[in-house]
């Protein structure tokens, strides 16, 4: 255990790495459903219901989703928990059946945008929402440190496990609810791109029993082919296939269903910060932008927060990581809420970012408005940003790496209020995101590559 205790399971989002690789293991993964298990079983984790407890699990259509599915059925199972498998399902959509079925907590096996060589674990709470920290700490410290064979319940009280069919109509019904009842889809042709993953049959259905006309993209998973050249990441094709079907927009999701990019009838891509800009502008004009205040993280565009501030929008920033988007938003009452990747949390519907309920937020303002999706597209206008992601062999903090704050000052004083420099190490991967904005693309190219090659022959590669 020595070993052990020197690493770390909990990133930004939750646990992930390559399948069959620590610590995406099989007996890893049956211990954090022990450790979950013990801690809702002495009452350790925030919940009102009463009875048997029960856990809900889905995952998404990576090959190795079956083999973890079953050990953290089994480590829960072992500690007298019961548990409910729902098979694919969006990484929202555990959310919402979790409160649905008032389970005590519900599981989510993704790796999210990642190839499907890798794989996750996030955790939800009873409320729908992601564990706290604290509970995080915990199972990480009852995983690596604890010994949980001692832990285990009677043979007379090992838990049960069972499938649950209609976990996706209900989800279905769900997202439905959110879109206005005033109003349909009927006359709208979406090409929908669900990255073979755990979107491909509930959102074709949410669409389309609204009245769009949807062709789909990405939606034959084999196990081995999720947010392969398409999704939410890889817009593209999505791109060729609105300008060769003549459609309105179209709709890529990710792998786990809780990213969102759009592209316009033009074949224009319109991420994260834009639409976060359309819709706050929107709410706003309907009285239903709450505090007046948008939520984003470090790395939106400049131009995002020059336009809110232009309506009269507060811009409030955090760290990366929609868990932190979300903390944000619920510790001060605001609504709305999101990352220029394309998490876009609508806590008015949703507990977190969830692809197909941001995107019937476009198609309501689309509806409301008429206004077509490349004249919203055009609202928020960008300033130039250059983004480098550079895989490092080791992370050493900022202070210890010398003549690093010299030369950043240096830069930023260059830039001065035209333009920022923000650097981070990634939560989920061995990568260091250099992020630099300013007037002029091809300087801050150069500032950007400056930055990068010197932290390069610091931190190797």
């Amino acid at each position: 255990m020595t070993d052990l205790k020197r690493k770390k399971l909990f990133g930004t989002d939750g646990i992930r790495g390559e399948a069959n690789q620590w610590p995406m293991t099989s007996d890893v993964v049956v211990r954090v459903g022990q450790a979950l298990g013990y801690l809702l079983k002495t009452q350790q984790m925030p919940t009102h219901y009463k009875g048997d407890i029960r856990v809900v699990i889905g995952k998404d259509t990576r090959l190795s989703g079956y083999m973890l599915e079953q050990a953290l059925a089994s480590g829960l199972n072992s500690m007298g928990i019961s548990v409910l498998l729902v098979g694919p399902l969006p990484t929202p959509g555990i959310g919402f059946v979790a409160r649905n079925m008032r389970a005590h907590a519900g599981i989510v096996i993704s790796a999210s945008h990642n190839p499907y060589q890798d794989n996750g674990i996030k955790i939800f709470s009873a409320d729908g929402y992601k564990i706290a920290e604290t509970i995080e700490s915990e199972i990480e410290r009852l995983v690596l440190e604890d010994n949980l064979d001692k832990l285990l319940v009677p043979s007379a009280q090992i838990g049960r496990t069972k499938r649950i069919d209609d976990a996706q109509g209900r989800y279905v019904v769900f997202a439905k609810s959110t879109f206005p009842e005033h109003l349909t889809l009927d006359g709208l042709r979406i090409v929908l791109d669900t990255a073979h993953g755990a979107t491909y049959k509930v959102a074709p259905s949410i669409f389309e029993e609204l009245g769009a006309e949807v062709i789909s993209l990405g939606a034959s998973p084999t196990g081995t082919n999720i947010n392969d050249k398409v999704g939410a990441l890889h817009p593209a094709k999505l791109s060729e296939a609105v300008l060769q079907y003549r459609a309105d927009l179209g709709i890529a999701l990710d792998g786990d269903g809780d990213r969102l990019i759009v592209v316009d009838e033009k074949g224009q891509v319109m991420n994260g910060d834009h639409i976060l800009g359309v819709a706050a502008l929107h709410l706003k004009s309907k009285g239903h932008l709450k505090k007046d205040t948008l939520v984003v993280t470090h790395m939106s565009n400049f131009g995002l927060e020059k336009k809110m501030k232009e309506n009269g929008i507060s811009v409030v920033k955090v760290n990366v990581g929609d868990k932190y988007v979300v903390e944000e938003m619920r510790k001060n009452g605001y609504n709305l809420g999101g990352e220029q990747s394309g998490h876009l949390i609508f806590l008015d519907h949703s507990t977190t970012g969830d692809g197909s309920i941001a995107a019937l937020k476009v198609l309501e303002i689309i509806k409301e408005t008429g206004v077509k999706l490349s004249e919203l597209n055009r609202v928020i206008v960008d300033v130039p940003q250059v983004l480098i992601n550079l895989r490092v062999k080791q992370r050493k903090s900022f202070e210890q790496i010398q003549g690093y704050q010299d030369m950043i000052q240096m830069i930023q004083g260059e830039l001065g209020d035209h333009g920022r420099v923000f650097v981070r190490y990634s939560g989920t991967e061995p990568l260091l995101r250099i992020l630099v904005e300013g007037p002029e693309k091809i300087l801050i190219a150069q500032y950007a590559n400056q930055i990068a090659e010197y932290l390069q022959n610091q931190l190797g590669s």
